[in-house]
């Protein structure tokens, strides 16, 4: 496809082929190299040790602590069973207040806790928790805070910090996104009572799927350690309940490699980043999130809060032309529906669910394919109408 002749009869809905031969899928999905990945997997066969807190799931840790500057840092089997985790270990009861715009199993994971979820509306300039969302769902019975931080972007973390201090109850992160960033200059991963960092193969830092609990508390710790292992781990303390959510030895294997190579994924995602901002700055209705609560970012995702009338089609619409051109487009639809079902109001969260759209970025994305994916957008805003009525829309 030569972008400088592209016209809409070029557009894959009017019969034209495809911006690309094979789908772009959301999400970062960084993999080693094959030799890299042999040797490593070799080694792994040679010592036959699979699983059960092996040898590379502690230098994963270990280098974890370094990297995020945290006391203790724990792997396990995936981010929804760490959060899971992680409510047990707090000793959360009642109600907790969590972020309506949210991945659904942020959630999820207190139901598993036999917690009582208190969707919480979020702020409509960032899309994150504010105190002044938070605040007034501080009543009687609420026992903490859970936070999400998106996107490569945070919470006004210090902010919450306080809230949660004045009030008494634990404050802790759902950071799922968030792995090479900085608040304030410090890493994420040691903020409030604990962070959770997914290490899903979407995110930055991908051990195809697991996740990390991170903490200063050393009783935290050894709580999560022992509910963490059926036979316990670590340092013994009481825990009501136990599971298996140990990393295996082939996940650890990846993210140690994913780890070596973070600055050159981060560098690319910023270069790619930069070159979406540089190629559909001018696009009407088009807004992009740019990281404000960080110091530094890890770009992990390109999202554009979009106004469908400004651009003359709806986000779900541009959605649909970019799949037929082998493109996939994020809806962040969050639990606002869900929410709104249940008599809630949260405006600031239907406004996220009816805006946010996410372009691709990650190992198979570079300035060419950002030029294209570009280059078909401006190709549908400049001919909403004709595309609209393609559409049925």
């Amino acid at each position: 496809m030569s972008t400088s002749t592209f016209t809409i009869d070029n557009l894959a809905i009017f019969g034209g082929a495809p911006a690309l031969a094979q789908r772009l899928a959301l999400g970062q999905h960084n993999f080693p190299s094959w030799d890299r990945y042999e040797a490593a997997f070799r080694d792994i066969f040679a010592r036959q040790y699979y699983t059960n807190h092996g040898p590379l799931a502690q230098a994963l840790e270990a280098r974890l602590q370094q990297r995020l500057n945290v006391r203790h840092a724990m792997c396990v089997t995936n981010a929804t069973i760490g959060l899971a985790l992680a409510a047990q270990a707090l000793g959360l009861k009642g109600k907790v207040v969590v972020p309506a715009f949210s991945f659904v199993n942020t959630a999820q994971s207190l139901a598993w806790a036999d917690v009582e979820v208190a969707f919480c509306d979020v702020s409509r300039a960032t899309g994150h928790l504010s105190p002044e969302t938070v605040e007034p769902l501080l009543t009687e019975g609420v026992s903490g805070i859970l936070g999400v931080n998106l996107w490569g972007d945070a919470a006004d973390v210090e902010a919450l910090e306080h809230l949660a201090a004045r009030h008494g109850v634990p404050l802790y992160f759902d950071t799922a996104h968030g792995f090479g960033c900085e608040i304030a200059g410090k890493p994420a991963g040691g903020f409030g009572r604990l962070e959770v960092i997914s290490f899903h193969s979407s995110h930055i830092l991908s051990a195809t799927e697991g996740a990390v609990i991170c903490t200063n508390d050393d009783d935290l710790a050894a709580h999560i350690r022992n509910i963490r292992s059926n036979y316990g781990m670590g340092r013994p303390v009481p825990v009501g309940k136990t599971g298996n959510g140990r990393l295996s030895e082939a996940q650890a294997a990846i993210a140690l490699m994913n780890l070596d190579d973070l600055p050159e994924l981060i560098a690319r995602n910023r270069r790619v980043f930069n070159a979406y901002e540089t190629l559909l700055a001018d696009v009407p209705g088009l807004h992009l999130k740019k990281p404000q609560q960080v110091s530094a970012s890890n770009y992990q995702n390109v999202v554009y809060e979009m106004d469908a009338r400004e651009f003359g089609l709806s986000r779900d619409a541009l959605i649909d032309v970019l799949r037929a051109e082998n493109i996939e487009g994020g809806a962040d639809r969050g639990l606002g529906t869900r929410c709104r079902d249940h008599g809630h109001s949260l405006p600031n969260t239907a406004h996220w669910c009816e805006s946010v759209l996410q372009l691709p970025t990650g190992a198979q994305v570079d300035e060419a394919v950002v030029e294209r994916i570009a280059t078909v957008v401006r190709t549908a805003q400049r001919n909403a109408g004709r595309v609209a009525k393609a559409l049925g829309a």
